[in-house]
């Protein structure tokens, strides 16, 4: 059983509000240490410095889409095992074997619930204190 407080979060989502809402939710459940970047870009460089245990990134994003970013991290030998949980605006089929493929950990269909984003990520760590 993880302390929440101990996982090093990044959140990555060109929307403003969301990223503020999953924050405000991640805090909500514990977490302390929670950073935020609006395009993986960004987010892969700054984790690539400043490692993080856990990223919550979108599928749609402008500079590169959740695939692409997930495929970069799991091929650098540094960060590549880094957990990894996708947010999509539907469950399409496709998306989500091609993110299985390569190597997500989770998925979270949006628009979901703080309990529902607690229940993926615990699917990975183990139940949360």
């Amino acid at each position: 059983m993880p302390a929440a407080a101990a996982i090093k979060v990044m959140v990555v989502d060109d929307q403003t509000s969301m990223r503020a809402m999953i924050r405000r939710a991640l805090q909500d459940l514990g977490f302390k240490d929670v950073r935020d970047k609006p395009g993986a870009i960004e987010a892969l460089e700054s984790i690539k410095s400043d490692r993080v245990h856990l990223v919550i990134s979108d599928f749609n994003m402008p500079d590169m889409d959740g695939l692409q970013f997930l495929e970069a991290v799991r091929k650098d030998p540094v960060i590549g095992k880094t957990v990894f949980i996708m947010l999509t605006g539907s469950a399409d089929k496709e998306i989500v074997q091609k993110a299985a493929a390569l190597g997500v950990n989770n998925y979270v269909v949006k628009p979901f619930a703080p309990a529902a984003l607690k229940e993926k990520i615990e699917r990975v760590f183990g139940e949360l204190t």
